[in-house]
């Protein structure tokens, strides 16, 4: 698992952290059922302090991708609540929508936006 932190972003650590695992997992290079490294390991291995590391697994045990076990650590494991992934998936596409419309971005441009990201994750 190779996960880089920009110290320099003004996005958070733990929020940094969740995104590069969530991507791993849409490229299929950590799996279902996986383990992900203990709280101190992954802490230890890219810099960051154990409670960052802590925050995030807890979002994304929170978001439906991880189980938080005592003996077996952070496992990987996708809870496919569609609905619930579809409400937040809109939440978010309101304020990015109102994003490209102050920045005069057409519906046109953000359709093949979406389309080649879109490609670049089904490959």
């Amino acid at each position: 698992m190779y996960i880089t932190i920009d110290f320099n972003s003004d996005e958070a650590i733990y929020v940094q952290l969740c995104n590069q695992i969530i991507m791993q997992i849409a490229t299929e290079q950590i799996r279902e059922g996986d383990n992900l490294p203990s709280v101190r390991e992954m802490a230890d291995n890219i810099g960051i302090n154990m409670h960052t590391v802590n925050k995030a697994y807890s979002i994304l045990k929170q978001q439906g991708y991880l189980t938080l076990d005592r003996r077996k650590g952070a496992v990987i494991s996708l809870n496919p609540d569609k609905y619930k992934a579809m409400m937040e998936l809109q939440n978010t596409l309101r304020v990015l929508m109102a994003q490209a419309i102050c920045k005069d971005i057409s519906r046109d441009e953000v359709h093949d936006l979406i389309d080649v990201i879109f490609d670049e994750w089904k490959k």
